[in-house]
């Protein structure tokens, strides 16, 4: 649907590990988040999105850090990575 395909994985214990979709179906609830700036971002799988162009990478990382550490998803020794694919 967007034209960017991003993979959403986090490293824990030097492991990089898949996103579960959960994660990625609570932030991309705009209603949760109530930042208009990551609209176009939709959840497909686990450790998968697709993001519009317009979505900055490096802003939607920390964003989705911040939101799953506040979540209680990801622990605070573990890493968000996002890599375009």
């Amino acid at each position: 649907m967007f034209a960017r395909k991003i993979r959403v994985e986090y490293e824990d214990h030097q492991q990089k590990i898949p996103c579960p979709l959960k994660w990625l179906d609570s932030f991309s609830m705009r209603n949760f988040t109530n930042a208009s700036l990551f609209d176009d971002t939709m959840p497909v799988a686990d450790g998968r999105m697709e993001i519009g162009n317009h979505v900055p990478l490096d802003q939607l990382c920390a964003a989705m850090e911040d939101w799953f550490r506040r979540k209680g998803y990801l622990a605070k020794d573990s890493k968000l990575l996002l890599e375009e694919v």
